[in-house]
């Protein structure tokens, strides 16, 4: 079943996608391997996964599946054993009268064809599929979370519990006990699996409570028994080379699993409290890079102001807002942009999230004084051209990255404030002088996470007293002149007229929401707000002039996001008063 390639390159050209020339430069860099041009076209970005299978799908006359979002039988799902279709791709979704109906990414892995056959004893139908259909298939073999815990329990709790009481078990013989080494395992696993951001495990009374943060909501995943606690604690201490004979301080500690093609790595922090330490694991996933700015949320305006400071080679981009707002992924993504083999990157964070290629990246250790200040102290002496600092938290360090960004460094860092005009006056309060502000801070950016709708199912239009309750949140008038000015709406709508969507719960998602995107502002310090610094203005006043020189506050991007139908008017509204 090998696809003609000039079928293949002909049907391409005529989709309009990608030019003659695009086709000719995959060929030739794919070099010898000439039959790689397609994934040579991939990998350059020229075209999508999914809209090259498609086409691949009608060269060869196969029909291309989606499974993304789609519910498989069980039964069927389980014809081929996860390690196989995990290898090999493949994914058996359908059983008729005609045969088996499986999803591949290569439909002419003849051997795998061949052992589905024998194994299910039915004619197989391949069918090609992208890898977002197959990843969101494998999904479906995880046990779902109460089944697992449930068997856990009613095999190992006692065994916890006896051993726990009995005391005849030191820290570190419970982290290695079989029971707890599989309640951690999964803890993990299911974590990782639902897409937790945070996981909580809580000592109480009587009970040790398991939370997830999912989406930026935390929601309760298990009870177990207080006795567990103890050995949970203890196994991931030693997953994160912490102290186990260490109970009264905070310890913190990081440590990373793989999993097949994923790359999890969290950092953890634990607590002493009343009922014993508490545990909490921050989840980064190493896989998650290739963020552009787009993706994150930021448009219009907004958008090109950050292109505009990126051309400069000095001043200072700071990003605001509250832990777990995404700065330190917009900083990252911002990052990302700026490498490139000529310029020199270094980073003094806490701590490091990703590990980022060709950039020099020092993680902050007070206890033995390597500081954010002595940090940057240091690598202006590395002869970089582009710094982060993981967070501005005092006048020193604040004064330093003033400092470098004066003397020719293109500085990015975080501060902690709630709107980007707020960062202004927080400057000045950590000690840095009105003067030097405006001659180092080009843009700031602030930002929350919203939940994204799973669907646009639940459309609704405001109603008269709705529209009166938002007005007194946001110039509605000046929003719909930028909504018609971005066509996102007609040039004759009024916010009657206008849909807008409530969460639509479907069996994939409860909630009706799935994944977070940002909503932002982003402030250009240009004249007239480098003149009300000087005379000592206010952040709200900063932020009236802001709004005349256009700039989109928080809660106006959010409406914004929800009229385009990514999230709603009720979630905007939920963060943005948090």
């Amino acid at each position: 079943m090998q696809i003609d390639d000039k079928q293949l390159k002909k049907y391409i050209l005529d989709s309009g996608l990608v030019s003659k020339a695009d086709i000719e430069l995959a060929v030739k860099n794919a070099g010898a391997d000439e039959e790689k041009w397609s994934e040579q076209l991939l990998s350059d970005g020229k075209i999508s996964e999914k809209d090259l299978k498609r086409m691949e799908s009608f060269v060869l006359g196969i029909p291309f599946i989606n499974l993304v979002g789609e519910k498989i039988d069980s039964d069927v799902l389980s014809l081929i054993p996860e390690p196989i279709a995990r290898i090999h791709n493949i994914i058996t979704y359908k059983k008729g009268e005609k045969g088996l109906e499986v999803a591949m990414l290569d439909v002419d892995d003849l051997p795998v064809i061949d052992f589905v056959k024998k194994k299910s004893g039915l004619k197989i139908l391949p069918r090609l599929t992208d890898t977002p259909s197959i990843k969101s298939a494998l999904k479906q073999y995880q046990k779902s979370l109460d089944v697992e815990f449930g068997d856990i329990i009613n095999k190992d709790a006692s065994a916890i519990k006896s051993a726990t009481e009995k005391g005849d078990k030191s820290d570190e013989d419970l982290a290695a006990d079989l029971p707890v080494v599989r309640i951690v395992d999964s803890i993990i696993s299911h974590a990782v699996s639902q897409g937790a951001s945070d996981i909580h495990i809580e000592p109480g009374e009587h009970d040790l409570i398991i939370r997830y943060r999912i989406d930026g909501i935390l929601r309760e995943a298990m009870t177990l028994p207080r006795e567990a606690g103890n050995g949970i604690t203890a196994r991931i201490k030693v997953l994160s080379n912490l102290k186990l004979d260490e109970k009264r301080l905070p310890q913190d500690g990081r440590f990373k699993i793989e999993n097949n093609d994923q790359k999890v790595s969290f950092r953890v922090s634990t607590l002493p409290t009343f009922y014993g330490e508490k545990t909490v694991m921050r989840l980064l996933n190493e896989n998650s890079h290739g963020f552009t700015l787009e993706g994150l949320g930021f448009h219009g305006e907004a958008l090109e102001r950050i292109h505009d400071s990126l051309k400069q080679r000095t001043g200072m981009i700071l990003a605001t807002g509250p832990t777990g707002s995404g700065k330190t992924t917009t900083l990252y993504t911002v990052l990302d942009m700026l490498n490139k083999p000529e310029v020199n990157i270094s980073t003094v964070e806490d701590p490091i999230e990703y590990q980022m290629p060709k950039v020099n990246q020092t993680q902050v250790k007070p206890e033995i004084g390597l500081t954010f200040a002595n940090g940057l102290r240091t690598l202006l002496r590395q002869d970089p051209d582009i710094i982060m600092v993981g967070e501005i938290r005092d006048g020193e360090t604040a004064s330093l990255a003033v400092n470098a960004s004066l003397t020719g460094h293109l500085v990015l860092s975080t501060i902690h404030t709630n709107s980007a005009a707020g960062a202004i006056p927080r400057l000045i309060d950590i000690g840095v002088e009105p003067f030097l502000i405006i001659s180092t801070v080009k843009t700031v950016i602030s930002q929350r996470l919203v939940r994204k709708l799973c669907s646009t199912g639940g459309k609704y239009f405001m109603s008269p007293d709705e529209i009166k309750s938002l007005a007194k949140l946001v110039d509605l008038d000046r929003m719909l002149a930028y909504l018609k000015a971005e066509n996102i709406v007609g040039p004759n709508d009024t916010w009657d007229k206008i849909p807008l969507y409530h969460p639509d719960n479907t069996e994939k998602c409860p909630e009706g929401y799935a994944g977070r995107v940002g909503i932002h502002e982003v402030l250009k310090v240009n004249s007239a707000i480098k003149e009300m610094i000087i005379r000592g203005a206010s952040g709200d006043e900063i932020e009236v002039q802001a709004k005349k020189d256009g700039m989109m506050t928080m809660i106006e991007d959010g409406v914004f996001q929800a009229v385009k139908g990514e999230t709603t008017i009720e979630e905007v509204l939920r963060v943005v008063s948090e």
